[in-house]
């Protein structure tokens, strides 16, 4: 099935009704967007992981509570924001003994170098930037997402772009 908005929205009122299978091509259909949301708020397989199958619980059991479905992917990101912080805020308190190199798996360079990229930047502006220019939304709908003001998204922007610059003009 190709998911569209119009499919979405159907999606989202059979899952509503209980359907696993609607439930489970539309979380399909968001994927990709949330495991790059994770990644770059994370920087880590694994969080990305479990910040996005505590997301697809939450969704699952939640989803009744989505008042507008055009919504929809501002909904879950917003979930998936909160858990990616989460998780950050539990790590805190681990103290790891022996690290583990990590493994890069089937990555091509522009992906290494991307990733590269965004752990330069402040983790502030790089969800900001992250949102708006892979995800595709808003100033309005990113300050709603991360609960701060409209003008903050726009100044992180601004100021992530600075980061980004400085970071390739230091290459």
């Amino acid at each position: 099935m190709v998911v569209n908005d119009m499919n979405i929205e159907i999606l989202i009122q059979k899952a509503k009704t209980g359907n696993s299978d609607a439930f489970t091509e539309l979380m399909k259909s968001q994927m990709q967007n949330m495991y790059r949301t994770a990644k770059a708020i994370l920087m880590n397989d694994e969080d990305a992981s479990d910040a996005i199958q505590d997301t697809l619980l939450i969704c699952w059991e939640k989803l009744n509570e989505l008042k507008t479905d055009q919504y929809f992917k501002a909904w879950v990101t917003k979930i998936l924001v909160n858990n990616c912080y989460g998780i950050i805020r539990r790590n805190r308190w681990i103290t790891y003994t022996d690290e583990l190199p990590e493994r890069v798996i089937e990555d091509n360079v522009s992906n290494i170098e991307w990733r590269e990229t965004l752990s330069a930047i402040d983790e502030k502006y790089r969800i900001v930037l992250v949102l708006f220019y892979s995800e595709g939304f808003r100033t309005k709908e990113i300050a709603k997402i991360l609960g701060i003001t409209d003008s903050a998204v726009r100044t992180r922007l601004s100021r992530g772009r600075e980061q980004l610059r400085e970071y390739y003009d230091a290459q």
